[in-house]
């Protein structure tokens, strides 16, 4: 009797979608960027195919990944990964390699290789949006004036009050030299001088209380709760504070940084070819436009740029808050991710020593992250 019972109870699982299947792993970025991608892509796959998806939060870096690779026990099978971290882990072993015919083409037939943005097929990592880093300013910070170029972001007599900074060299330098004069093509170049890279620091060392944060939802919150005027962080974030929340906060778009967010397979990931299904689903035009009706960051398909439309929640046109829309990539920075996965070990450990000798002398801390679970999250 009993062998008859757990027959019959294995054939109702068998029926039940995803009742006995593989889960798939993913590695993401948490708050209003993991819940946007939930509605467009995690639960949309596990619908389709019986999939269940289990994700758990990224910090970014590589440490963690360099570690699970060496012990062969890796806990993911897919990585939400930017482009720059991406060609440095793909250069030191740490990533599969991405079969160039794995997105799907275009609904009109196009190949993948012409639908996406030039650079977004990599070895190992599939593109699939660009979001922005920008600085937002609380809109009743300074009666009378709004900040308009990222100049403004180190002018605390003009715009008075503590900034909050993510703690990593990465866009800071950038804006300190825009903020000395250097123009937009030479920055890569004179960050790559010790002359340069002196420039930048001691621009970033003239700010006075930078509250330096690792959580990509604690910029948003120190600008909401009224910690500081002004805050480094991704649009999207701060979009879904502006939308959902309503928050007396607006994005200074001059200066965005923008950079390619990608998917990557890790190497001894258990479940490699799930792994490359949901890459193709979630890189399809229809999933690309579903994400960037919920979170401002723009597709990296030419077929889902043209068919963004409006929040589902509020209707507001998604199109004008997306970093690639014209008015707002007027004075946009692309992110040189080759520059930075050639030195980012070397740039991190720079900065590192710096915001030490800076943090020893002023007391500044970093700031503690903003979900109640000690989660870090990001784009």
């Amino acid at each position: 009797m009993g062998s008859r019972r757990l027959a019959a109870l294995l054939l109702l699982l068998a029926w039940i979608p995803g009742a006995l299947a593989e889960p798939l792993r993913v590695l993401s970025w948490g708050g209003a960027y993991e819940r946007a991608q939930q509605e467009a892509l995690f639960t949309p796959f596990s619908e389709s195919n019986g999939t269940p998806v289990e994700v758990q939060r990224y910090a970014g870096g590589l440490a963690e990944l360099r570690q699970a690779v060496e012990a062969r026990e890796v806990p993911w099978d897919v990585i939400d990964m930017t482009r720059s971290q991406a060609m440095a882990a793909c250069d030191e072993g740490l990533l599969q390699p991405l079969s160039p015919d794995l997105a799907a083409p275009a609904p009109d037939g196009t190949p993948a290789e012409r639908d996406f943005m030039p650079g977004a097929i990599g070895d190992c990592a599939l593109t699939h949006t660009l979001f922005a880093t920008v600085v937002a300013y609380r809109s009743d910070a300074f009666p009378g004036r709004r900040p308009t170029r990222i100049a403004d972001l180190f002018d605390q007599r003009r715009f008075p009050g503590p900034r909050a900074l993510q703690r990593t060299p990465a866009v800071n330098l950038e804006w300190a030299l825009l903020a000395t004069g250097v123009p937009h093509e030479e920055l890569y170049r004179l960050l790559s001088t010790p002359r340069g890279l002196g420039l930048a620091l001691e621009r970033l060392d003239a700010l006075k209380e930078i509250h330096w944060w690792e959580d990509g939802e604690t910029p948003v919150r120190l600008l909401t709760e009224g910690e500081v005027v002004m805050a480094s962080g991704y649009n999207g974030r701060f979009f879904d504070a502006m939308i959902s929340r309503g928050a007396p906060i607006e994005i200074l778009w001059d200066g965005q940084v923008q950079e390619h967010e990608t998917w990557v397979i890790p190497r001894h990931a258990d479940n490699p070819d799930t792994a490359r299904e949901f890459i193709r689903f979630a890189t399809s035009t229809e999933r690309l436009v579903a994400l960037a009706r919920r979170i401002p960051y723009g597709p990296a398909r030419a077929s889902a740029a043209v068919r963004v439309g409006s929040h589902p929640q509020s209707g507001v046109d998604m199109r004008l808050h997306i970093p690639t829309h014209p008015l707002n990539a007027e004075r946009a920075i692309t992110k040189d991710e080759t520059w930075y996965a050639r030195t980012l070990t070397r740039m991190d450990d720079y900065f590192a020593e710096w915001l030490s000798a800076r943090q020893a002398r002023t007391g500044e801390a970093s700031a503690p992250p903003a979900g109640a679970d000690d989660q870090p999250v990001a784009p």
